[in-house]
């Protein structure tokens, strides 16, 4: 199946929001507090073209429900961004495509694609500091310090991080690329 036909046949955020069902009310709370800065919106809506966001996630995934609200919303406000769900479970060829260095299967993964719907990128599945921290620090730390600090890590960021990289990939396809953080 074509990426085009996968992406139109995906369902939309908020479809995916009613189905969801670990952590159903944190994905609802999630998207019922995100705001997305102006900045970002205006970045987006200043990138020439119609642009398609395909997430890769599963409803269980805490990086996925700390980042993904963010860009939903931000397609939200945004005329020339689209978002859709799909379930990396259900797409391992996808995913496979689209691994974390060290080949792990690391979601969620936000495949970039232009209004032909040619890839033009991929992020996921962290905002790049907290990875970096993450393998600096993190990944020694007891697993309950380490979510602790994840979780206050998202808190205090809303979203800025991976708004910004995701926006720094389309940019880059279309030479927009600003070096003003969202």
């Amino acid at each position: 199946m074509s990426l085009e036909a996968r992406f139109l046949a995906a369902p939309r955020f908020s479809e995916f929001l009613a189905q969801a069902q670990k952590l159903a009310a944190l994905w609802r709370d999630t998207y019922r507090v995100t705001r997305v800065p102006d900045e970002a919106v205006a970045r987006a809506a200043a990138v020439p073209g119609r642009w398609h966001l395909l997430v890769l996630v599963e409803d269980w995934c805490g990086d996925a429900v700390n980042t993904v609200p963010y860009l939903a919303r931000l397609a939200e406000l945004s005329p020339n961004l689209d978002l859709r769900i799909l379930g990396r479970d259900a797409n391992p060829d996808l995913m496979d495509a689209h691994l974390a260095p060290g080949g792990a299967r690391a979601i969620p993964v936000v495949i970039v694609l232009d209004d032909r719907f040619v890839e033009h990128g991929w992020w996921g599945s962290r905002p790049g500091e907290l990875q970096r921290w993450f393998e600096e620090t993190g990944r020694a730390m007891e697993k309950d310090e380490r979510y602790r600090h994840i979780r206050t890590w998202y808190a205090r960021d809303r979203g800025r991080s991976t708004l910004d990289e995701v926006l720094r990939i389309i940019e880059g396809a279309t030479g927009t690329r600003r070096d003003a953080a969202a």
